[in-house]
């Protein structure tokens, strides 16, 4: 498979590294970025737009990217923050009076972001034309009464995070702008990197199709039964993961009303050169363009669920700060004080301020994951190894 792009001296390992994961596993096409104190350092993309190997995966395909997507949700919350537009400690309600139904006045920004507020999907039956549509869903979610009380666990919204972050930041945004407008503004434009939730239809060929997905079926019946216990329709990862089956059909997330809609926890579309560059922004100032001071930084990337608490909906262990998964046995990245968000199949977007890096990674063919991918583990490491070794 031709691998193309830009490789710094000193940081041939990670070209290595990519070109292993190219020759070695399933990979199809893929692409990968790392920023090291503010300078590019790699931009690379290889094999394939699609299994028919059509045309060449290169700097001109998107991607979507699943839950890769929190993470730039979680820093167009942080950027509310930082402007005194919202409050990490303050309740929810103050800045959207309709989610204090059912008792949850006094869940916090910071409960919500990270996961705490037992909204891991809603209650009652839903389209999927109801899962696409954002008032139907805001609404809802304000309407739902806790799966828990808040406060008392954390399990992965990992659909309804997006809607929840999502109308906060429409909420408190003087101009009441959608998260999709917010993002392309505030973040895609001034850094001039792609990343859209909600695709416009024009970029739709350029979208490389996902191949394959999650295991849910098996003909071990011992096998099948582990799968239904944890992954189910009735589990409490399945219903996240679903949107109570409305978000379960094979190849939705290859069409265009999926690709159309704003799921800001889901459908991200971008590539790997964008992603590590709005990470590198939430660093330092990128050609003037910084997304995060240190401060807020900080804040949002301290772990504040309990240590070793299992996920109520993904049973292991995860960890969370302001929206940002943080380092974990679940989502390893670079190691402690790393934030960022990996997505099912295999992308992640993701800074370490120590090592002055930030990461993207893509691809097409998903593996059978929600997190700490192979393919891009074995990129990280060879990006910690070189920024190491360059100081």
């Amino acid at each position: 498979m031709t691998i193309e792009g830009f490789v710094a001296p000193g940081w041939e390992g990670v070209r290595d590294a990519f070109a292993e994961n190219l020759s070695v596993t399933e990979e199809v096409g893929a692409g990968t970025a790392v920023y090291h104190r503010g300078e590019k350092v790699i931009d690379l993309t290889g094999g394939w737009f699609d299994e028919a190997q059509s045309r060449p995966y290169d700097a001109d395909v998107l991607q979507l990217v699943f839950s890769t997507t929190k993470g730039i949700t979680a820093i167009a919350v942080g950027m509310c923050v930082q402007r005194g537009l919202l409050a990490y400690d303050q309740p929810v309600s103050r800045y959207w009076p309709e989610f204090a139904a059912h008792d949850k006045g006094a869940a916090t920004v910071a409960q919500l972001l990270s996961h705490q507020c037992g909204l891991f999907s809603v209650q009652g039956e839903l389209t999927m034309d109801d899962a696409l549509d954002w008032d139907t869903i805001t609404s809802r979610l304000a309407d739902t009464a806790p799966e828990w009380p808040i406060g008392s666990t954390h399990g992965y919204h990992a659909v309804t995070f997006g809607f929840l972050a999502g109308e906060l930041v429409r909420r408190v945004d003087p101009h009441h702008r959608n998260i999709g407008r917010f993002v392309q503004d505030e973040i895609a434009g001034p850094l001039g990197v792609e990343f859209y939730i909600g695709l416009p239809e024009h970029l739709e060929p350029r979208v490389s199709p996902l191949i394959g997905g999650m295991t849910t079926q098996s003909d071990d019946p011992n096998v099948q039964a582990m799968i239904d216990m944890f992954m189910g329709p009735e589990s409490n990862a399945g219903r996240a993961l679903s949107l109570n089956g409305a978000l379960a059909g094979e190849g939705l997330f290859n069409t265009r009303a999926v690709h159309a809609a704003e799921i800001p926890a889901a459908n991200g579309i971008t590539n790997a050169a964008s992603l590590a560059r709005i990470y590198a922004a939430t660093l330092g100032p990128i050609d003037g363009v910084q997304l995060l001071d240190e401060a807020t930084r900080d804040v949002a990337r301290t772990t504040v669920t309990p240590v070793g608490e299992a996920d109520a909906c993904l049973v292991v262990g995860t960890t969370f700060g302001m929206g940002f998964m943080t380092s974990g046995m679940f989502s390893p990245f670079a190691g402690p004080g790393s934030y960022g968000h990996p997505g099912a199949g295999g992308s992640v977007g993701f800074a370490h301020p120590e090592h002055h890096l930030a990461v993207g990674y893509v691809m097409n063919r998903m593996a059978a994951n929600l997190a700490s991918d192979v393919r891009a583990q074995r990129i990280t490491d060879a990006a910690v190894a070189a920024a190491v070794t360059a100081g």
